[in-house]
């Protein structure tokens, strides 16, 4: 499906017409799957840095409210469920670099990657790159970002078989019953059992706003070289490139200069506050731009908006956001990510293997794609995605040039 028959039309709804409730329960999910997960890896960034508690809760709200202004202007602007995040690889890697260097330092590298990453977007050079590759490539990218996140599901089960279990079975139910409302209903379901089982605990919630800490940047040669490059090379391979692959595979056509550029500005501006990067998101991508947030692709873009919505009411109390989601079950939150990316998985499966007029050297070198991208290799502290795309290339043009035409 075009782009441009899709805004075409979606010009002719008005945003109330447009609105759905299974559109803002998959904004609301997608909000929920990125506290879930990378929300722990920033905390963790930070008490292995030692940042301040004032620090920390700064860096969760400067990463919630930009993702929010982003995707809410974005999804509204271009009728597109436009989903950003803040960059889970970036955060990873800072595991062990951001305790390398004074705060300021690091806040100044933040500035100097996301400038950067504005050029390559703005300027239209992140999407050549991408073009010039396959598109069953870049389909075996996504694939291997999304199957390490359903297999984890299958662990999850066997980890806590009544709440996981019972939250996939609830969600092949309403699959069955309720597809449009499948995944809500599995989330309904793993609530309800996490509070009987008592694995869900009351959590210490303060609705006190949380303030931003401004943190005035310097500008070190060393914290650039060991923060901002390896920082702007995991998010633009293992996020942004995935997350354009994403829009596509749910058919659309994604503006990448506007998308990154403004992915970008924000970068820059939020980073006085700790943000380390925003990016385009991938996974929760999968939940809100395909047909569980809506059959209509022209309806979808409500999601992005709600996502963007959740994001900056969270971010206002990311003091108890953060008391909040370190009470959910991990294993709950697993399985939820499992079955809400069971879609996208599917649909990037189908563009790997069966992409029409590829040739068998395309459809083998994407396969070789997904391998690498879901083994999670990561050499140099480099990501998987960007492995994965080079591998899957370099087969190409060798498969290529070996074969009979």
């Amino acid at each position: 499906m075009a782009l441009a028959n899709t805004k075409t039309d979606s010009s002719r709804l008005t945003h109330r017409s447009a609105m759905s409730l299974s559109a803002v329960l998959a904004g609301l999910i997608a909000v929920a799957v990125s506290y879930a997960g990378p929300l722990l890896v920033v905390l963790e960034a930070a008490k292995s840095a030692g940042l301040t508690p004032e620090q920390t809760i700064s860096w969760v709200w400067a990463v919630s409210i930009a993702s929010g202004l982003v995707c809410t202007v974005l999804s509204l602007f271009t009728r597109q469920p436009v989903m950003v995040a803040w960059s889970v690889p970036g955060a990873a890697l800072l595991l062990t670099a951001l305790g390398d260097y004074s705060y300021s330092d690091a806040i100044g590298a933040y500035i100097v990657a996301g400038i950067l990453g504005t050029v390559l977007g703005v300027t239209g050079l992140f999407g050549k790159l991408l073009s010039a590759v396959p598109k069953p490539i870049l389909a075996g990218v996504l694939a291997g970002v999304l199957l390490p996140f359903v297999v984890n599901a299958a662990s999850a089960v066997i980890a806590s078989p009544l709440v996981a279990g019972g939250l996939v079975l609830a969600y092949l139910a309403g699959k069955r019953f309720l597809p449009r409302y499948a995944v809500f209903v599995a989330l309904f379901a793993g609530v309800v059992l996490a509070i009987f089982t008592g694995e869900l605990a009351a959590p210490q919630l303060s609705l006190s706003l949380a303030g931003p800490l401004w943190t005035m940047p310097t500008f070190n040669a060393t914290a650039i070289m060991g923060i901002s490059i390896p920082l702007l090379i995991v998010t633009m391979a293992g996020q942004n490139g995935p997350g354009l692959a994403m829009i596509h595979a749910s058919g659309y056509e994604p503006n990448d200069k506007l998308l990154l550029g403004a992915s970008g500005v924000a970068s820059v501006l939020f980073a006085p506050f700790g943000s380390h990067a925003i990016n385009l998101a991938a996974i929760t991508a999968g939940i809100c731009a395909g047909p569980e947030a809506h059959p209509d692709p022209r309806r979808r873009y409500v999601a992005g908006v709600f996502c963007g919505l959740f994001y900056l009411a969270f971010g206002t109390f990311s003091t108890a956001i953060v008391a909040l989601f370190a009470v959910i079950p991990g294993e709950m939150l697993t399985a939820l990510a499992g079955v809400a990316l069971i879609g996208a998985l599917q649909g990037s499966f189908k563009d790997t293997v069966t992409a029409d007029h590829a040739s068998p050297a395309v459809l083998e070198a994407a396969l070789i794609t997904l391998v690498v991208t879901a083994s999670g290799v990561a050499p140099w502290g480099i990501v998987s995605p960007f492995w994965g795309c080079l591998a899957g290339t370099v087969s190409y043009l060798v498969l290529r040039r070996g074969a009979k035409v």
